[in-house]
């Protein structure tokens, strides 16, 4: 295949692309290997099934995310949200305005900034997951914004913790400071979970209410884009999520939990597809500002949100 590394015969790239995609249904691979299992295999071999890769990735996400409403409770997203909803709205809105700002600044594709700067505001991969579709981004603009948020995401799991123990962070200090400056939900909980129980059930409550803002600001994008000419698609999916967090709340069967582990093994797939729709040349033309967008509001939003709760939390 064209501009790869390796050159293969069709059927042994399809043999060996069939192979990862069951390594990642059926095998615990976290979401970040996941993602450089896709980009390897494209940059190797390439991707056999690239006609229809993006139609897959769009459906697929679709069809996860509203599984992953059964995994939610809509009494304890509540109580979550009762908590912090001012510092949340915040530093949200702080993380998307820097976002619009510096992609504006850097003269970066606009789809690409938009989906980096609410990765980071929100819960990095699943936030993306939930925009793309909304204003229509390619695979290759997917790639960029997950391959920045993972790899900040990647460093900030190792890291933290040390940084936390340094400075002296109380648990309940740290696990509010994962849960706003750490991308991706599973991480917030590697990361604090190894700080302390109480780091851990603080971090996960959090990162559940910032998670939930997937919803409102998937809407205003989607009625922003409709209001300046731009053809956009409706995201009935959130509805679907919606319905699937009240179908769970209060209509609860043991299945539900099946419905859950098989939607994020999807995500996982996903993640594997969208790194496989990357190619040599589409890294060739994504250049650095995308990386320092997203290394620019990491850093703003981490130091913003520590500052505060060093002097507002014990």
């Amino acid at each position: 295949m064209p501009g790869t590394l390796l050159k293969v015969s069709p059927a042994l790239s399809k043999v060996i692309f069939v192979l990862c995609i069951i390594a990642c249904a059926v095998l615990p691979v976290d979401p970040p290997i996941a993602l450089v299992m896709g980009i390897v295999i494209a940059l190797v071999i390439g991707n056999p099934f690239a006609a229809v890769n993006q139609k897959a990735v769009h459906w697929l996400i679709q069809v996860s995310v509203f599984g992953l409403g059964f995994g939610v409770n809509l009494f304890h997203a509540y109580e979550a949200g009762k908590q912090g909803l001012i510092f949340t709205v915040s530093t949200i809105a702080i993380t998307l305005i820097a976002g619009f700002l510096v992609g504006r600044l850097l003269k970066i594709d606009s789809k690409t900034s938009t989906l980096i700067s609410n990765g980071t505001a929100i819960c990095g991969g699943s936030a993306i997951a939930a925009i793309a579709p909304i204003i229509n981004a390619d695979e290759k603009q997917m790639s960029v914004s997950l391959g920045t948020i993972l790899i900040l995401n990647s460093i900030a799991l190792l890291l933290f913790p040390y940084l936390g123990h340094w400075l002296g962070l109380s648990e309940t200090q740290f696990g509010t400071w994962c849960a706003i400056a750490i991308h991706d939900t599973s991480s917030v909980v590697g990361a604090s979970s190894k700080y302390g129980e109480l780091a851990l059930q603080t971090a996960a409550t959090i990162k559940l209410e910032r998670a939930l803002w997937i919803i409102p600001i998937a809407f205003t994008i989607a009625w922003i884009q409709k209001k300046h000419g731009i053809k956009v698609k409706i995201p009935y999916f959130i509805f679907f999520y919606i319905l699937a967090m009240v179908i769970a709340t209060y209509f609860p069967r043991p299945e539900y939990s099946t419905i859950f582990f098989l939607a994020r093994k999807g995500l996982v797939i996903v993640l594997f597809l969208i790194g496989a729709g990357l190619s040599l040349d589409k890294i060739k033309t994504v250049g650095w500002k995308p990386f320092v967008q997203g290394i620019i509001l990491w850093f703003l939003i981490s130091i913003v949100s520590l500052i505060v709760i060093r002097n507002t939390i014990q």
